[in-house]
């Protein structure tokens, strides 16, 4: 059985085929146990954020596993399995559990050392719980990843400034803008993102806040919360959208809705009504809110995910220092897991060797004492003593070449060698 890691994240594919991956809380159910049915695949989790869609499974068949998996993206994202391939990322064993791990302390987000991921590897481990698709193998691979995610904010400063998407995009738009405390805001969602973003926009002193989502609740009580920080929060209607991108300055979107909310015919008739006062975008939402088109218009500037990544990069100056202790700290996590999953993996051999050979020497051993009738107890406790000893050491080195090898083609073979010998 192998441990993989497959799927497409920031750093290996474009925004317009990553956010064609991305599954909300709707369509994960759904993929998860697509992915579950699969013959190849024991258990999975699948990890899908505005970075990344990845799936993590314990799989029988390496080949046949990896294949179920493009299938399903392509299945999801509407692409041909060979353009999946072609951005598809596959690790196993050591090198899918140092991806995981890495991912959980922050170090390969758009935003390094961003507080988020640590949350959504949570509750992707939770999800596929609640799906019943995970077994113990996961559950040991996710437990120790949240706890290097932990480990990595707690012992380094790798989340030291800038450490969420909502915040990084924020702090963009101030740059673009020199301030903000002018700004009318228009808020596009009530999410976690729109949260993170409404509490960044009123420590960067913004005084108004239009909200809209499509839930109305939502939008009032975001719309309330930020009052308490002394921002003017105003919950609007969706049908008032038009209205509001004519009358702001600065439009934050980070919804989770599956189509774009912004398009391009929408917008340009409001650009010509602005008569060239700008309005300046930010769409971090994967899948995006806003038609990548409407960048094109005059006097509208629309910024995505790739455009925070670099301004993040940018600024990753004052955190470089910490990366190299956060990766010592990853490297040193995954040691430890791999030393608890092969001790855990080999555990159940190393038992049915011993009590099958158990078996066999007590079995011989009544058969003896039944025809030594004579012998005092005394006796009777060397000779077990003796038979003990003996399986012991037999069964000594065996069992040290096992455990040694464990998690490698050897030990399978080793493995495979023994269940066969001893019929275990």
């Amino acid at each position: 059985m192998t441990i993989i890691a497959a799927g497409c994240n920031h750093t290996t594919t474009p925004l317009s085929v990553l956010e064609r991956t991305t599954l909300d809380a709707d369509r994960l159910p759904k993929v998860l146990h697509m992915l579950s049915q699969s013959e190849h695949i024991s258990e999975v989790v699948v990890l899908s954020t505005c970075n990344r869609t990845e799936v993590y499974a314990l799989v029988e068949r390496f080949h046949g596993a990896a294949a179920d998996i493009r299938d399903a993206l392509a299945e999801v994202s509407l692409l041909a399995p060979e353009d999946i391939a072609d951005y598809l990322d596959i690790l196993h064993d050591e090198a899918a559990a140092s991806h995981l791990f890495s991912v959980a302390a922050g170090l390969d987000s758009a935003v390094v050392g961003e507080a988020e991921i640590l949350g959504q590897v949570r509750t992707a481990w939770e999800s596929a719980r609640a799906e019943g698709v995970i077994g113990p193998s996961l559950e040991l691979l996710f437990r120790h990843a949240i706890e290097c995610g932990k480990a990595a904010r707690t012992q380094t400063d790798i989340s030291r400034g800038t450490v969420s998407v909502s915040s990084a995009a924020v702090q963009l738009a101030t740059a673009r803008l020199d301030t903000l405390a002018d700004k009318a805001v228009l808020l596009l969602g009530a999410g976690e993102m729109a949260e993170g973003m409404a509490h960044a926009l009123a420590q960067a002193g913004v005084a108004r806040m239009a909200v809209i989502n499509r839930t109305w609740e939502r939008a009032v009580a975001l719309a309330q919360a930020v009052e308490q920080n002394g921002v003017e929060g105003q919950a609007v209607p969706v049908d008032t959208l038009a209205d509001q991108l004519e009358r702001v300055d600065l439009v934050l979107s980070g919804t989770g809705a599956a189509g774009t909310l912004v398009d391009t015919d929408e917008i340009a008739p409001i650009a010509t009504q602005r008569a060239g006062r700008p309005l300046l975008i930010v769409d971090v939402a994967v899948p995006r809110n806003v038609d990548p088109s409407v960048g094109t218009l005059d006097g509208v500037t629309l910024l995505d995910m790739e455009d925070i990544e670099a301004f993040a990069q940018a600024g990753l100056d004052s955190r470089k220092a910490e990366v190299a202790s956060v990766k010592e700290l990853v490297h040193r996590e995954v040691g430890r897991y791999s030393d608890v999953a092969t001790a855990r993996e080999v555990a159940p051999l190393v038992v049915a060797l011993r009590d099958r050979s158990e078996a066999v020497r007590a079995a011989e051993m009544a058969k003896i004492l039944d025809r030594l009738d004579g012998l005092d107890p005394s006796h009777r406790d060397a000779v077990e003593q003796a038979t003990r000893a003996i399986v012991a050491k037999l069964l000594h080195q065996p069992t040290v070449r096992l455990k040694g090898a464990a998690g490698s083609p050897r030990g399978d073979r080793l493995a495979d060698a023994l269940r066969d010998l001893f019929e275990l």
